[in-house]
């Protein structure tokens, strides 16, 4: 059965990044091109167009409303043509917006089942380091996995994508088994990394989950230490997906709390902001009894 995306597209590079990159780890994936627009949309000159062409505010507003709606689905029509090229089936979803889109996006994926949402991020790196603010949202309220895909990526990182293990990040905790279980049922043909910084705690054969059936996963120690900063650890996570040439890094998030804000943690977030490779984000299980810690054991 094909993985179910939902896509956030606007048309910009970072977005056609997403679908490329996106198409590498879930080829012949069903997509929904989501386009998400928000009125007046029409550019200053293209009003004043209208306005000189219509006799009352409530013509002008008709023909704003209707010259953005054609543009957002001009966008999505876009967006369709490049995931299908990708070797995608998709289809697009055109969503009328008032603010709050990492929102709607949440409806969306809940609406049609998806597996995950897939993202693009504005920029990556340093005092420069910037998710977006839409990426952002969805990231934190979307109850779904959530891929954010680099912009740009290296060649060899690119390259990683198509058959490169999987790294997950590990400390035993409830929303780290969530992660890992999503992981292989993801990547169902992908070797599993269980990579854990706090004090090297991985578990025994005897503790934690299995192996998934039919994958194999390695367990790997990586220096840190109790206490250690979130960047820290997050760079040390990228640091083993770059040394094994991993495709992604998967990461679970804190748990969502009583007023469903998504507390992702210092590592996660350091690592959506500063991994030069997809990252995987992994919402802890709704309703699981856990206590909302996240897949890495956070130290800042």
């Amino acid at each position: 059965m094909p993985t179910k995306i939902v896509l956030g597209y606007d048309g910009s590079p970072m977005a056609s990044a997403a679908i490329e990159v996106g198409a590498q780890l879930f080829p012949r994936a069903h997509t929904w091109v989501a386009h998400m627009w928000t009125p007046p949309f029409a550019s200053v000159s293209l009003r004043d167009r209208l306005w000189t062409g219509v006799g009352h505010m409530d013509e002008f507003v008709e023909a704003v409303e209707r010259e953005g709606r054609r543009e957002a689905d001009r966008t999505a029509a876009i967006g369709v043509t490049l995931a299908r090229a990708a070797g995608w089936e998709a289809e697009a979803v055109t969503v009328r917006s008032c603010g709050g889109e990492g929102l709607q996006f949440t409806e969306l994926a809940e609406k049609v089942d998806a597996d995950l949402v897939l993202v693009g991020s504005r920029g990556l790196g340093g005092a420069q380091a910037l998710l977006g603010s839409v990426s952002d949202m969805v990231v934190h309220y979307t109850s779904r996995p959530v891929l954010v895909v680099p912009h740009p990526m290296l060649l060899e990182e690119f390259s990683a994508l198509a058959a490169g293990p999987v790294v997950v990040g590990y400390d035993g905790s409830a929303g780290a088994d969530v992660a890992l279980a999503t992981a292989a049922r993801l990547f169902p043909a992908r070797r599993l990394l269980m990579a854990s910084v706090d004090e090297g705690r991985i578990p025994d054969e005897a503790a934690g989950p299995p192996p998934p059936v039919g994958v194999e996963v390695e367990r790997v120690r990586l220096p840190g230490g109790r206490g250690a900063h979130g960047r820290s650890v997050a760079s040390a996570l990228a640091g083993c997906a770059r040394s094994r040439t991993a495709g992604l890094l998967v990461l679970g998030s804190r748990g969502r709390s009583a007023i469903r804000e998504v507390l992702l943690g210092s590592v996660a977030m350091a690592a959506l902001h500063h991994a030069y490779l997809p990252v995987l984000v992994v919402p802890s299980a709704a309703g699981d009894g856990t206590d909302g810690r996240g897949a890495v054991t956070e130290g800042g």
